[in-house]
């Protein structure tokens, strides 16, 4: 399962680039083509902008699965909550796995759009 969730993600960031780069080769006037590039890079920008926030997001997570764990040291009721933070860290890893093949793709994206309005 979580091998399709990375396929599905790389599918789908593929598609999102396909579809940018063949809309902005088929548009033949130059002031349409960087219309359309302009508005891509900006939801780009905005797509780069919730991942990097989701970066955040997970740093905190990691600090919380820290203090969880020097806690869990100290309370012998602790052998319940291992395998939950073990999950989390899973989790974790992945989101982050999958927020760096985010910015890849968006990357590419953003370079193929300066591309257009440039060339």
């Amino acid at each position: 399962m979580i091998l399709l969730s990375y396929i599905y993600r790389f599918v789908a960031n593929f598609a999102f680039l396909a579809m940018v780069y063949f809309s902005l080769n088929f548009i033949g006037e130059y002031q349409q083509r960087t219309t359309v590039a302009f508005l891509v890079l900006l939801y780009a920008a905005m797509r780069v902008v919730s991942t990097l926030r989701m970066f955040n997001f997970y740093q905190k997570i990691e600090r919380l699965e820290a203090e969880v764990r020097t806690l869990t040291a100290a309370v012998e009721a602790g052998a319940k909550r291992k395998p939950v933070v073990r999950e989390v860290a899973t989790l974790r890893h992945q989101g982050e796995l999958k927020a760096y093949m985010d910015l890849l793709f968006l990357g590419l994206i953003a370079l193929l759009c300066v591309s257009k309005i440039v060339g």
